[in-house]
Parts: structure tokens; sequence; C-alpha cells
């Protein structure tokens, strides 16, 4: 294994996790909801009554972000080594997986282990560990 040392950016990435979590942190104590992604897309789609402005709030802020960041610096170039197929049936399993899971990374593993729920670290093991299995199959035995 090898690291690629020009794309090793420990301070902007210690930068990005602290401002997610920081994040999360406001989000649950200012309005006592988490910052779960899947939760917050799929309370959306059920629509709830009176629920709906802040969740379109949220994504909205997810899609924009992006655009506000191209002010200050240039978009990072984006790589996918992956054909059509698998990044959909790849979506479809995320999908089912967070319906399953009962929340995504971002519910589980940034919220859920922050408060130390054990349905979250059993969860962001489970992810984790499917993510680890996936890609030793794929470069290892598929290659």
């Amino acid at each position: 294994m090898t690291i690629d040392w020009a794309g090793f950016t420990p301070w902007a990435s210690l930068a990005g996790g602290a401002i997610i979590g920081l994040a999360a942190a406001m989000f649950v104590l200012f309005n006592g909801r988490i910052a779960g992604i899947s939760g917050i897309l799929g309370g959306l789609l059920q629509r709830p009554k009176g629920d709906s402005a802040w969740r379109v709030a949220f994504l909205l802020g997810l899609v924009a972000s992006p655009l506000v960041y191209v002010f200050f610096a240039p978009l990072p170039a984006v790589q996918v080594d992956a054909g059509v197929g698998t990044l959909i049936v790849a979506g479809l399993l995320v999908g089912i997986g967070t319906r399953y899971g009962s929340g995504c990374t971002s519910g589980h593993g940034v919220c859920g282990l922050s408060r130390l729920s054990p349905r979250s670290l059993v969860a962001t093991a489970a992810f984790m560990g499917a993510g680890f299995v996936t890609v030793f199959i794929v470069r290892h035995l598929i290659g």
C-alpha cells in the first residue's frame, strides 16, 4: 500500500471533520433533530404536515454549498472509476442499506456515535465492514 502524499491533506481533513461535527451539534441543539441525510430526505418524501420547510432548506444548502465554495477556490477534480451501471447498482444498495439500517452514514456515523448510541455503533461497524470487504473483493479477488 502506498500513500498519495500529494493528496494527503490531514489539516484540511481535520478542519472538515470539525466543521461537520460542529454543524451536526448545532443542528441537534437548535432544532432537536439529527442531521441524517436519509432521514431528512425520507421525511420530505413522506410529506409530514408543517415539517417540510427546514428539510427543503437543509437539502438546498447541501446542493448550494459547492456553488458558494467555487467563489473562494476551484472545485477539486472528480474522477469516478466506475461505469454508469455500477453507480446505479451502488446507489440502490446504499438506499436499501439506509432503510434496513434505519439511517445513513451521517445519521449513525456522525450523530449517533457522538451520542454513544449502541445501535449507531453496530450500524457504523456494519457499513464500514461491508465497505472494507467490498473494496477487498473488487480490488484483489475480481481485479
